[in-house]
């Protein structure tokens, strides 16, 4: 049987739509590559059948954990503003879905800056934020707020994820977004059904407890979870399809990548 995380991955919605758009856009062939927050390690380790050499760091030691039968050895716990590699030593930083995780988001991009080789890029993922977002509304209205998602912040507007990244020496060379409404509402809606049945307790929440987070957890819900993959994912992943019908192009969630400049 594969590894609890992997069976999540192949019944998700926007990690797959991730997945897809960076391995599109990045190239990972021949280069070493430091990936900031792996968290379970699902979605890094479809990026790794792309090629390169990984190291995978992430903030929580039970995440690390989590991810080591599907990621190896080569994994680090990191600070918030701090990273376990040499300077200069890199030539891709992954950063998907950590910034918004980050008091000091500044201080992490200034690190990430530190280790990449001159003409090293970084990938950036973070949630969107604004006020046009309808679902962002939704989810505060169903006390969906970024805390219960682990996050210190709601996201970034491409705008100022962009001002980040060029205040601290980068040159953004694409900026782009994922996971238009049908799919952002998708998940949201499974997100809360998933609080709602485990009746998790607010206390427990800071840390993003919206979905299984183990193999316990995954196994806990098993009658649900075979619910669910037989009949309620292809009828989501359907309703997901209804993106490519809508005449705006925003998603709820941005992709940039800025390239530290050559000396």
């Amino acid at each position: 049987m594969e590894p609890w995380q992997i069976r999540l991955y192949r019944h998700s919605l926007m990690k797959k739509d991730k997945v897809r758009l960076v391995s599109r856009l990045v190239g990972f062939s021949n280069q070493k590559i430091f990936d900031l927050g792996c968290s379970n390690g699902a979605v890094s380790h479809f990026l790794k059948q792309r090629g390169g050499e990984w190291v995978h760091g992430d903030l929580d030691m039970e995440n690390l954990l989590s991810a080591r039968p599907v990621l190896g050895n080569m994994l680090f716990q990191m600070g918030e503003s701090l990273l376990p590699i040499d300077t200069e030593s890199i030539d891709l930083a992954m950063a998907l879905d950590i910034l918004e995780h980050l008091h000091h988001d500044e201080e992490m991009v200034k690190e990430i800056f530190r280790v990449l080789r001159p003409g090293g890029e970084v990938v950036v993922s973070t949630p969107i934020s604004g006020k046009i977002f309808l679902i962002n509304r939704l989810k505060r209205l169903a006390g969906m707020k970024p805390e219960i998602y682990g996050h210190v912040r709601e996201g970034y507007s491409l705008k100022d994820l962009s001002i980040l990244l060029e205040t601290n020496g980068f040159t953004v060379t694409r900026a782009t977004t994922y996971a238009k409404f049908f799919t952002e509402l998708c998940e949201f809606l499974l997100n809360v059904a998933f609080t709602r049945l485990n009746r998790v307790k607010r206390s427990r929440l800071h840390s993003g407890a919206i979905s299984p987070s183990s193999a316990t957890d995954l196994d806990s819900h098993s009658g649900l979870y075979r619910l669910y993959t037989r009949f309620v994912y292809p009828l989501v992943r359907l309703i997901t399809r209804l993106d490519l019908l809508l005449p705006f192009k925003t998603g709820y969630a941005t992709l940039v990548i800025a390239r530290k400049p050559q000396r």
